[in-house]
């Protein structure tokens, strides 16, 4: 099993704040990001990734994002088994301290 790449919170931020376009997925479950979400990420729960296939292209790199990693840590192992290119959040949102946006 080829190992996970990852990108820090703080890397992420840098990214972000040069407006670099990035994939952001958060894998959290809905009462999850009732309390905030990167702002740009879509939400896809963990559960419902294998029925959202069509939404992940394989040329585009996807940065998954769960509470502490470990959510996201298996879903990137999923998709790269699929053949696509992911990176996991390490640390998750409990270690985010930029921005974060409200849904309804």
């Amino acid at each position: 099993m080829e190992e996970i790449q990852i990108i820090t919170p703080e890397e992420l931020q840098e990214k972000l704040k040069v407006g670099e376009k990035l994939e952001l997925v958060d894998v959290r479950e809905d009462e999850e990001v009732a309390y905030g979400m990167i702002p740009g990420a879509k939400h896809i729960r963990m559960g419902d990734i294998p029925a959202n296939l069509d939404y992940f292209d394989k040329d585009k790199e996807y940065i998954f994002i769960c509470r502490s990693s470990h959510r996201s840590e298996n879903v990137c192992y999923y998709l790269q088994e699929q053949g696509y290119k992911v990176r996991n959040m390490i640390g998750g949102m409990m270690n985010w301290t930029g921005e974060t946006e409200y849904t309804e």
